[in-house]
């Protein structure tokens, strides 16, 4: 990763060294992060046999992060989030740069102004990384395949905020998990286990059985992020506790709450929702309100069930010991975290 962006930054240099802050952003969040996503591809590699060139798996592996830093990136920008691992998001890191030049116009319009840039040029970053790799036939369709369903899926997040109690209960519950599917559970775990078997020359068969392993393990991951999104504790997670809901999030979590609450509770967290104000008081009532009426309990209920189906499944896969327990590894590690 490094490498890469250094001779990137190269290159964005011969155009201006003015635009050098838009490479270093991307440098900068991509210095954090679990390496989640390059992890499943190798062990999805292994799964396959191997046999996959070193800097095929390492170039996949960096076009992953890479595509990841561009959604993080846009991402904040759409809801207006201060901070991203502990840091300033991009937009705020860029509107700081601005005021420290005192600069004219507006700097929080430069910001998102920047950040947008910055996440387009990940994007193509990512796509150069990726075409880099000696991609097979089948590994260029799925990784196509995961671009549209991330954007589609973000969209939906975004149109679920704005529906909000337009939903019925079992509506909204509905509606969030398609987007837990299509916005993360399918570019952070299934499709990057995909991606590197599909590099290792793995058929529909296999191909097949580890979409099963894979995707409900993904979905329990993001429901686990929605959980800590509300019950997280921000020295670990690198996010102010209830961000979610000052950002209007419609997860699963809520829609349970919404369902099974009384009708008193149910009002009070839908006017909590999309509150940029809401203090830590009000965060901690909402918290209270999830875990008596159930709905925390059920939340849990349903990760557990997930990835116990997708150990079951990877049980019963027939490929190398090694990989399947490295995919287990990892798969424990992406459900049963605390950031």
């Amino acid at each position: 990763m490094h490498a890469f962006l250094e001779a990137r930054r190269a290159e964005v240099r011969e155009v201006s060294p003015d635009a050098e802050p838009l490479l270093e952003s991307i440098e900068e969040l991509t210095r954090g992060g679990k390496r989640l996503r390059p992890v499943f591809a190798f062990w999805g590699a292994l799964a396959a046999g191997g046999g996959v060139a070193e800097d095929e798996l390492t170039g996949l592996g960096v076009a992953l992060e890479l595509f990841q830093a561009a959604a993080l990136i846009h991402d904040d920008i759409i809801d207006h989030s201060d901070t991203r691992r502990g840091g300033p998001s991009v937009h705020r890191r860029l509107e700081a740069v601005h005021r420290a030049g005192g600069w004219d116009l507006d700097p929080e319009e430069f910001g998102i102004a920047g950040a947008v840039l910055a996440g387009d040029l990940a994007l193509s970053l990512s796509e150069q990384a990726f075409a880099a790799s000696a991609p097979r036939p089948r590994t260029r369709r799925l990784f196509d395949a995961m671009r549209l369903q991330v954007m589609a899926g973000q969209y939906l997040d975004v149109l679920e905020e704005q529906v909000g109690s337009g939903r019925t209960p079992g509506a909204a519950a509905a509606a969030a998990l398609t987007v837990v599917r299509y916005k993360s559970a399918k570019y952070s775990v299934e499709n990057p286990v995909l991606l590197g078997a599909a590099q290792a020359g793995a058929g529909e068969e296999l191909l097949a059985g580890l979409s099963g392993f894979a995707l409900p393990l993904g979905e329990a991951f993001q429901l686990r992020d929605d959980e800590l999104g509300v019950f997280g504790d921000p020295a670990t997670t690198g996010k102010p506790a209830g961000d979610d809901l000052r950002e209007g999030k419609r997860t699963l979590l809520v829609a349970l709450t919404l369902r099974q609450s009384s009708e008193a509770d149910a009002a009070a967290v839908a006017s909590a929702l999309g509150r940029a104000d809401l203090d830590d008081a009000a965060v901690a009532s909402v918290r209270e309100i999830m875990v008596r009426c159930g709905a925390h309990a059920e939340h849990e209920r349903t990760i557990a069930g997930l990835t116990d189906a997708a150990f079951t499944r990877l049980d019963a896969l027939p490929i190398d010991d090694a990989a399947r327990a490295g995919l287990r590894q990892a798969g424990l590690a992406a459900v049963r975290r605390s950031a």
